[in-house]
């Protein structure tokens, strides 16, 4: 049990999906207030060069990057100066950039107003969010023919210092849900290379699980596990609130049901709890397409309440499986990846077996 809880801790602390940081720009060099001064020339005129611009801040989505975790720690970020100018019209050097590496599927948010500013949703995309400061002009700028000797030059623009909230929702095609202890990331880890902490208990898992699944040679589509709801999820009651936002972008919904567990007395008690949940948070998350699956049909116990179930919502039937045995579940994945093609608009492979 110990280790159990260590692993829970560090899983934890592995999956961080909310940061907020302050970001700055580069301040653009100052102008230069030079006079040329060489031999045989005494009174030259103006040479001062331009102030470098200073550089930016720019985000960028980086695939390899499953999480905000690096942001636990570093929360400031700061784009480099330009360097002043210099005489004989030697413009400053422009600032470096700072970019920022964020996982897909990061929202950029105004931590002021909680205004949407950018969503990273693709990979590869990039943002210029902070341009940096222009550089000043060198007094070589402001010589005219009436003006020949300026001895002044403009000051560099100053950066800017913003503070955002960034928070990442998962980008996956298919969202397991379930109550607590359903048998959803022992169906995770059998369906794809995704290796989530597995226990006969309540919130074993603690952060999301994504495991990539693939059937045969086809492209492989994202599945999450996201960790149990509750009664009042939507609320903050137990882990739910947290974990809802990254069902918003999945496509269907896997809604796994405890055979074993099913209230005889009220067959349609847990399906109902995460639908109503689901309904309360909002943003259409009721809405979305599921696959119910009755799991754990290993257990002696499973076959009586499940036929219960099936009869109290109506079904014809319904995917049984046992996630520990994987009885039924090649079935099942074969159905997700069909409903994806058709979602997408295209034809499964025939030859799939």
């Amino acid at each position: 049990f110990g280790k159990a809880k260590k692993s829970q801790r560090l899983c934890s602390l592995k999956f961080i999906d909310e940061a907020i940081i302050t970001v700055s720009s580069g301040h653009g060099g100052s102008g230069c207030v030079s006079f040329r001064r060489e031999k045989y020339i005494p009174r030259g005129g103006p040479d001062g060069g331009n102030g470098g611009n200073g550089g930016s801040i720019i985000f960028k989505t980086d695939p390899g990057k499953r999480t905000l975790h690096e942001f636990k720690t570093k929360r400031t970020f700061t784009a480099q100066n330009g360097a002043p100018g210099k005489g004989r019209q030697q413009t400053g050097k422009n600032g470096n950039d700072t970019i920022i590496a964020l996982p897909p599927g990061t929202l950029i948010i105004d931590a002021e107003t909680n205004q949407v500013i950018k969503d990273m949703v693709s990979a590869g995309t990039t943002f210029v969010f902070l341009k940096g400061g222009r550089g000043g002009k060198g007094n070589k700028h402001f010589t005219s023919s009436t003006y020949r000797s300026p001895k002044f030059a403009q000051p560099g623009e100053p950066g800017r210092t913003f503070k955002v909230k960034l928070e990442l929702k998962l980008l996956a095609e298919v969202g397991i849900i379930g109550l607590p202890n359903a048998g959803k990331s022992t169906l995770l880890s059998v369906i794809s290379a995704a290796r989530p902490v597995i226990s006969d208990y309540p919130f074993t898992t603690l952060s999301p699980n994504l495991g990539m699944v693939q059937v045969k040679d086809n492209e492989p589509f994202a599945v999450a596990d996201i960790p149990g709801l509750i009664e009042g999820a939507h609320t903050g009651t137990g882990l739910g609130i947290r974990f809802l936002k990254h069902i918003e972008r999945t496509l269907f919904l896997v809604h796994l049901i405890d055979a074993s567990a099913i209230d005889e007395t009220d067959p349609l008690s847990a399906y109902r709890t995460i639908n109503t949940e689901l309904a309360q948070y909002g943003k259409h998350l009721a809405e979305k397409p599921q696959v119910i699956v009755l799991n754990k049909m290993d257990l002696p116990e499973a076959a009586g309440r499940a036929r219960r179930f099936i009869d109290a919502a109506g079904l014809s039937d319904c995917f049984k499986i046992s996630a520990a045995t994987k009885s039924g579940v090649d079935d099942l994945k074969m159905h997700l990846f069909t409903l994806l093609c058709q979602y997408h608009g295209q034809q499964p492979t025939s030859n799939l077996k």
